[in-house]
């Protein structure tokens, strides 16, 4: 069952978010997300959990593993996408591109891949939180970044894939309340990205 939501989760989502927001300005940025999605997915899939399949190799409970956790699994997979899109866009590759909906089709064969490779596992922290923390970072990154910067929001975008980790790893050495706590912190700016675009798309009916 929580390799099904692994699979599962990043597709369902992807609808939801897009009936509440609309489509893509950039139709193209689709294919390039899923195509380039896909390659990364496979390449991992491919390295497995060696070494070289990890940038930093992982500890106990430390700095170490806190490391492990924010690149292998969880800031980097998710930031990832975000990064390529704005890198397609300053190439003019991609013209006004939605980042959101870039970042979460690019993720769709990433979680379902790594569904498949964390089945033997059968752990929750990856194949539950762990695409849940994808989405918390990636909608609450493009929520933040709309409209006009400030240092505020700049410090809470710099902020959130950090909590995002620390709240996995929490959960990882079983500080289950401490885990629960920044899950929720991680969770609000998606939810209120959810609520604003939800009464704009009923505005515009």
């Amino acid at each position: 069952m929580m390799s099904l939501f692994c699979f599962l989760w990043m597709p369902l989502f992807y609808l939801f978010w897009r009936s509440i927001t609309g489509l893509e300005t950039e139709s193209s940025g689709g294919i390039w997300a899923l195509i380039l999605g896909s390659i990364i997915a496979f390449v991992r899939f491919l390295l497995g959990e060696s070494l070289l399949g990890s940038f930093i190799k992982p500890g106990v409970f430390g700095l170490s593993r806190w490391l492990n956790i924010c690149v292998d699994i969880v800031t980097l997979p998710a930031v990832l996408p975000l990064l390529v899109c704005l890198l397609l866009s300053r190439l003019r590759i991609l013209l006004a591109p939605n980042y959101a909906h870039f970042a979460l089709l690019w993720l769709i064969p990433v979680s379902a891949i790594r569904g498949v490779s964390w089945s033997a596992k059968n752990d929750p922290t990856l194949l539950v939180l762990t695409p849940i923390l994808w989405t918390a970072i990636v909608v609450g990154l493009c929520f933040f970044n709309r409209g006009r910067k400030s240092f505020l929001r700049i410090m809470t975008m710099a902020f959130l894939p950090f909590l995002a980790t620390t709240a996995y790893w929490a959960f990882f050495s079983q500080r289950t309340i401490l885990g629960f706590l920044l899950l929720a912190l991680t969770l609000i700016p998606m939810a209120v990205s959810m609520t604003v675009s939800y009464h704009r798309s009923c505005i515009n009916l």
